[in-house]
């Protein structure tokens, strides 16, 4: 029998079971379909939140970890796995008209570098947009991942460091006992463990609610387009009016993504598609000649303030919860990971948990 069974394979899941197993857990993770195949193949891989300025604290400590820990999270994968994550430092360029003045407060508050940048400064970090704005904010220390590729790496990691993974193995329910878990239930038979820990994204909410208590976690559909191009064409990370364009290394350029709530349909649309191609090129008219590669939905777990759940289940004392990462699962999971680990495991906490408590005010 297992020390932990992480529920959930996305990036969470499995950043989650990597440093339980670190620290010398005996762990199995189980996941309802294909592990790192929901929200966090789908989505961009910003190491940052969109507009970071906008979030609570609570969210910003988690990224400013999470950034710290990066590029050396993304060089031990690499070396142990072979798979490169492609960790790429190009910066953030936001638009955001009228909250210059609180991006600098939030800036200077968290030491984060941020800079207000003039017309003729933008064509010189983005020489591919055809109208820049009169001004923006400058974020120089913004990285993205290449997510599928993150997880994959993640996948052969705590594989390799003896972790069970367990695909096309849904939790259907749960057997317990007044105070705690003894184990779950999968169409494969039941699985007992000594801790377990929920990190099912946009499904937690409804996999936790007949265990008397629902997180406010529902999914939100996020529609995105792949531009097949050539490097350089697209510089920055640039965002505007919540559309972004992300370069990949190897020239293509990822455009998203839409706000959609529409439970857990994963369909696209063509107006969704024509839409995002429509913006991107009138933003990069270069992107005109190149050829849309893919066209792809994802569900993202959200939760209110987007404050993650990361703690312990208020009556059943080895249950654990981490999920509602929304829109931000790749740049807050590795320090959501070692959180919950250090709650699992009684350690000192890397951040105060309190704000991230199932019955935390949010």
């Amino acid at each position: 029998m297992p020390d932990v069974l992480v529920i959930g394979g996305g990036v969470i899941g499995l950043l989650t079971a990597r440093e339980l197993r670190r620290a010398g857990a005996d762990v199995t993770l189980v996941e309802r379909g294909e592990p790192g195949r929901e929200s966090s193949w789908a989505g961009g891989g910003i190491v940052s939140p969109l507009y970071p300025w906008r979030y609570a604290d609570a969210v910003t400590e988690l990224a400013g970890w999470s950034q710290r820990h990066y590029p050396s999270l993304c060089n031990e994968l690499r070396h142990a796995t072979g798979n490169d994550p492609e960790l790429e430092p190009s910066g953030l360029l936001v638009e955001a008209p009228g909250e210059e003045q609180v991006a600098a407060a939030w800036a200077s508050a968290h030491r984060v570098a941020l800079e207000a940048v003039a017309r003729d400064e933008i064509r010189e970090l983005e020489p591919g947009l055809l109208q820049p704005a009169a001004s923006a904010l400058w974020l120089p220390d913004v990285a993205h991942v290449r997510n599928p590729r993150l997880v994959k790496a993640l996948r052969a990691d705590v594989e390799a460091r003896g972790v069970s993974v367990l695909a096309a193995h849904p939790v259907t329910g749960w057997q317990d006992q007044s105070d705690h878990i003894t184990a779950v239930e999968t169409p494969h038979g039941p699985l007992a463990a000594n801790t377990f820990v929920v990190c099912a994204g946009s499904w937690s909410g409804d996999l936790l609610a007949p265990l008397g208590i629902r997180p406010d976690i529902h999914p939100v559909k996020g529609q995105m387009i792949l531009f097949r191009t050539t490097p350089g064409t697209v510089r920055t990370i640039h965002l505007a009016a919540d559309r972004y364009a992300i370069p990949r290394r190897d020239g293509r350029v990822l455009f998203g993504s839409t706000l959609e709530d529409t439970g857990f349909d994963k369909q696209t649309s063509e107006a969704a598609r024509d839409e995002l191609w429509r913006i991107a090129t009138a933003r990069f008219p270069a992107l005109r000649a190149a050829e849309v590669e893919r066209h792809w939905a994802g569900l993202r777990p959200s939760s209110p303030s987007g404050i993650p759940y990361i703690g312990p289940h208020p009556a059943l004392a080895n249950l654990f919860v981490s999920a509602g990462h929304f829109r931000n699962g790749i740049v807050l999971g590795p320090a959501s990971a070692r959180l919950l680990a250090d709650l699992v495991l009684e350690r000192a906490p890397i951040v105060d948990p309190q704000p991230y408590g199932l019955e935390a005010a949010r």
